[in-house]
């Protein structure tokens, strides 16, 4: 294991040496008006909200904010984002929409407001770019080419000065087409030129090339292996330890950001890892319950374009992600047996991974097949590492609403989101089911 840690973190310093400038052309300047380009399959379009109500003579003061009913270009999930990532947007965020070609509008749909627990460590170069906006989460809704938005703000006399918006400035409404399948790399992010159809083309190949130990670069998934050839690939990996047999569940099918279509030229060239994996978060998306699977692909497009062209990360935040019929994901890139540093628990990311189920799971129970799928996973990567699903750890908390920075926390190998901060995360019928969790996937080892 220490030989496999020491070439992650040799991957991490060859990409910063070899290039410099991390971030791609397309995040640099494409955040709004690249991204918005109709000739461009797969798009973010950036709405501004507007004073609505009868304070809307207060300007950027009103306490509601939003945009009427109205035509748009064809999206499938939306979300609000705003300026200032550390300002909580203190309210309610509703949306309606009219499905493409239909004349039905829905009626009002909460979008979760609370997102912020959901991202890269405080004091990272992730949360220090200068790039990262405060964002609710996101919401899929399907095909639609019409959206009604409003954000009523909770206001309190006593925290709100004459003149001061109750309400984050800069708010913008997110509207984003996940598109059909993956760009060429002469198209990717943008318009093409040379050097940015260079830049999408090598992340491609960092991407694919992370997973080349494990499936053929550009594969479209890696395979399950059953638990004996699991255990006599881990065992051949690890020839200086002793022959006793491991303790390790059968690799799971995953499929790879090449499989789900991920635009590699949107996110941030390199990749980032954190030492090892000692936990698990489970999360959920809060992104509605409203998809068939044969859409999780473009549910999870969706997210990661909001992600990183809307909210400002350098990549999808997950390490994996896995929908109602138990399909496992590759989430951000950097090979899905490494540690790869992921953005998903807010002062927790070092030494875990975090598995996101699509899904919004307070008053929804979520499927046994999603259920299965994080068992499975987690009996697997957890025993890369030599740790037992049902056990205890101990993380250094990089500081969040629940423990200081600094702190050692004692936590369940496998844990809710809500376990490392002050967060509804992953829903209570979700959090609910991570005994289980635990049990079958230390049973899944052979434990």
């Amino acid at each position: 294991m220490r030989g496999f840690l020491a070439s992650s973190v040799g991957v991490t310093c060859a990409a910063a040496l070899a290039l410099p400038l991390a971030l791609s052309a397309p995040a640099q300047a494409g955040t709004r008006a690249a991204e918005t380009d109709p000739a461009v399959p797969g798009s973010t379009r950036s709405l501004p909200l507007v004073p609505l109500g009868d304070d809307r003579a207060l300007g950027a003061a009103a306490p509601e904010q939003g945009l009427t009913r109205r035509a748009v270009r064809s999206f499938s999930l939306v979300g609000v984002i705003w300026d200032d990532p550390d300002t909580e947007l203190r309210g309610r965020v509703q949306v309606r929409t009219r499905a493409s070609g239909a004349t039905h509008w829905t009626g009002w749909q909460d979008i979760e407001t609370h997102n912020h627990e959901h991202g890269a460590d405080p004091d990272t170069a992730e949360s220090g770019s200068g790039r990262v906006r405060g964002s609710t989460a996101p919401l899929w809704v399907g095909n639609s080419d019409g959206v009604e938005v409003r954000v009523q703000a909770e206001v309190d006399e006593r925290s709100t000065s004459p003149g001061e918006s109750p309400l984050p400035r800069g708010m913008h409404l997110e509207l984003v087409d996940p598109d059909a399948e993956a760009p060429s790399a002469s198209t990717a992010g943008g318009r093409a030129t040379g050097a940015n159809a260079a830049a999408a083309a090598e992340a491609t190949h960092e991407a694919t090339a992370a997973n080349a130990e494990l499936a053929p670069l550009g594969a479209t998934e890696i395979p399950a292996l059953s638990k004996a050839r699991t255990e006599r690939e881990y065992l051949a990996a690890h020839q200086g330890l002793p022959g006793v047999k491991p303790y390790i569940g059968a690799r799971p099918r995953i499929v790879t950001r090449r499989g789900w279509g991920a635009n590699e030229g949107l996110r941030e060239r390199g990749l980032v890892y954190t030492e090892k994996v000692k936990a698990a978060f489970v999360h959920h998306t809060a992104s509605g319950n409203n998809y068939r699977c044969s859409q999780a692909s473009s549910v999870i497009r969706s997210i990661y374009r909001y992600h990183v062209v809307s909210s400002g990360w350098r990549d999808i935040g997950y390490n994996f992600l896995v929908d109602k019929c138990g399909t496992i994901y590759e989430g951000r890139a950097g090979g899905v047996g490494k540690p790869v540093m992921g953005a998903h628990t807010l002062g927790f990311n070092s030494d875990s991974m975090g598995i996101a189920v699509l899904g919004s799971f307070a008053t929804t129970r979520p499927a046994a097949a999603a259920l299965s799928a994080i068992a499975r996973l987690t009996a697997w990567k957890l025993g890369l590492y030599g740790v037992n699903p049902r056990g205890k750890t101990y993380l250094k908390s990089g500081g969040g609403n629940l423990y200081r920075k600094g702190k050692n926390v004692r936590l369940n190998v496998i844990s809710g989101h809500r376990d490392g901060f002050a967060t509804e995360c992953p829903g209570r019928l979700l959090y609910g089911k991570l005994g289980s969790a635990r049990t079958t996937a230390a049973r899944y080892q052979g434990r």
